[in-house]
């Protein structure tokens, strides 16, 4: 019989890790055994093997000490041995034990039959009260669950009551703080206009309100479930509107469309990333895209792994960032030259990012620091060692400084030029995942495996807001390009989570309220893109399927369902084209134009 070799076990334990959710743990185990390196075919090892491979030895074991006992007949139900006797005693131990049981078994047997002859008689005897007894009690049951069921129906009562006062109350508080708003806006009218166009003023102000008040009884119903139903199934995506880009060998981890061209990048585990030329307008059939090779690895490299797992294009959209496996962040052209090679971490690089300005490149590892890059001068500028874990995620307030989140649950506020944090913000229970910036960069959001977002203000040390309605872990958030220092200042400002209870949330980022709860995926959703004018929302699941939702109709305008997971989602910058990379080693653009 062959035995089970190490690698092979090792490649259980990591599949059993990704199965159940362990994301990191099973990424960490991937990386230092190996596995990418093993000669395993993946898709000869069906679901949950660990688990089944251990049963099958429990089994053995229990059969092995039942068929050697030669008490016992083979025809028989093995029942008397659990898993913890199975585990920690050899084979003699269990037929002993098996012995002793069935002896026990037979003594029983027999008092049972005694029992049983002696009892005929009197049962005979009885036969008649207990049925009396029988009737008396089903009439007792019955009137037990008539009791039971009003009082549920007094509860369910007392519940809807409760629920209807609570939105009325949320409303009527609503509906004050507009009121509240609309006479600083009168009082700040009255402040600037001269005494001759006052009276003006204020009753255009007074005709706002009333607009407004309207607005906000609509904006205070109490949270939507947006679902599907009959009379609201989705458009599919037509093929003629979709383009397959095929080429990466491995599953594509990051996507992210030039802010300037029609160019996309993507990252791969296949130790390369790919710019793609996208045509503009719609897509017309038998016309192919292009893509440049930026290899990561020269040939086939016994090095440590280079896969790419993140990656971001500069503010002008003229050079590409890549992070990889093997702790360095790499630049390139648009034309695919690499011009720069920095080395600094000593761990996989999990985030990177460009400033505003463009001179720095911040990116954090899970060496558990995060380092400042100077791109002109080619070299790192300042690291940052603050965290006791890995660094999941960075994010840039301004040119000079920055947030990063950690698995040790803590999210640090750091300047170029400071040794120690600027700012501590502690509160989530979980590994965080994800922290954003808000376009002024007053507020800063974050996620967490503890299954809570929160919004946090650079003036206080608390949190502001706590988002606690999801159920699971949120893997990312993102906050919607409407607001001040947005290009649609007069929308109100929402943040967007995803879950791995496969919901997206909408909250309203003033007030720390959920708008709603968009339920349309049946597993985690991993990424989300807000749509440039922040009037659609793009979701992608590890269900396969790619939803973009109407914010302002409350139900999904397109889906589209490929052949994997879907690991990212992004918009082009006029918005209609829509950018999804999936674990079956393929890139997809869909055309949306509604």
């Amino acid at each position: 019989m062959s035995s089970l070799t190490s690698v092979e076990l090792n490649f259980l334990i990591f599949r059993y890790l990704q199965e159940s959710g362990f994301t990191h743990a099973a990424f960490t185990l991937g990386y230092e055994a190996g596995i990418n390196k093993s000669n395993i075919d993946g898709n000869m090892v069906p679901p949950g093997a660990l688990v089944k491979f251990v049963q099958k030895g429990l089994h053995y074991m229990e059969m092995e000490a039942n068929l050697t006992n030669g008490e016992v007949d083979i025809d028989e139900d093995f029942s008397f041995f659990q898993p913890l006797d199975l585990i920690s005693k050899d084979v003699k131990e269990l037929q002993e034990m098996l012995r002793e049981r069935k002896r026990k078994e037979r003594d029983k047997e027999k008092d049972r039959e005694r029992c049983k002859e002696n009892d005929k008689e009197v049962e005979r005897e009885h036969d008649g009260d207990r049925n009396r007894v029988k009737e008396k009690d089903r009439h007792e049951k019955q009137k037990e669950r008539e009791r039971e069921r009003e009082k549920m129906e007094r509860e369910k009562e007392r519940e809807r009551e409760r629920e209807k006062s609570e939105r009325e109350t949320f409303e009527m508080e609503r509906l004050k703080l507009e009121r509240e708003r609309e006479r600083e806006k009168e009082k700040a009218y009255e402040k600037q206009l001269g005494d001759g166009d006052k009276d003006m003023a204020i009753d255009q102000s007074e005709k706002e309100n009333a607009g407004d008040e309207d607005h906000g009884r609509s904006s205070a119903a109490e949270p939507m479930d947006i679902t599907m139903t009959p009379t609201s199934l989705p458009s599919h995506i037509p093929n003629s509107d979709v383009r397959i880009l095929e080429g990466h060998t491995s599953e594509v981890c990051a996507c992210a469309w030039s802010p300037s061209a029609s160019l996309l990048a993507s990252g791969s585990g296949d130790t390369t990333a790919r710019i793609w030329s996208i045509p503009e307008g719609p897509f017309k059939s038998g016309r192919s895209i292009s893509a440049l090779i930026l290899k990561h690895a020269k040939g086939k490299s016994n090095e440590k792994s280079k896969d790419v797992t993140t990656l971001d294009w500069n503010g002008e959209g003229t050079l590409l960032a890549t992070g990889s496996c093997d702790g360095q962040a790499r630049i390139w052209t648009t034309n695919g030259d690499l011009i720069s090679t920095l080395s600094k971490h000593k761990g996989p690089i999990f985030s990177l990012k460009w400033n505003k300005k463009g001179d720095y490149l911040l990116t954090g590892s899970v060496d558990r620091t995060a380092v400042v890059w100077d791109v002109k001068a080619e070299e790192w500028k300042q690291q940052f060692e603050f965290h006791s874990g890995p660094t999941l995620d960075v994010d840039w307030r301004n040119n000079v400084s920055f947030a990063t989140s950690s698995t040790d649950t803590m999210i640090y506020l750091c300047k170029i030029g400071e040794t120690r944090p600027v700012k501590t913000f502690a509160g989530h229970q979980g590994e965080v995942n994800c922290v954003k910036w808000d376009p002024t960069g007053t507020l800063l959001a974050s996620c967490s495996d503890d299954s809570t977002a929160k919004i946090w203000n650079v003036k206080q040390h608390n949190f502001v807001h706590d988002l606690r309605d999801h159920t699971k872990e949120i893997y990312t958030i993102r906050w919607s390009p409407t607001g001040p220092g947005t290009n649609n200042p007069n929308k109100p400002l929402t943040l967007a989570s995803a879950s791995f209870d496969s919901t997206v949330k909408i909250w309203d980022a003033e007030i720390g309220k959920m708008l709603c709860s968009l339920n349309g995926h049946r597993d985690a959703v991993y990424s989300l893109a807000y749509s440039p004018n922040g009037e659609y929302i793009a979701s992608g699941s590890v269900d396969k399927s790619i939803h973009i939702w109407s914010l302002k109709e409350g139900k999904i305008a397109k889906t589209y369902t490929g052949n994997g997971g879907i690991f990212e989602v992004c918009w082009n910058k006029e918005g209609n084209k829509l950018a999804a990379c999936f674990a079956d080693n393929s890139v997809c653009v869909l055309d949306f134009r509604m």
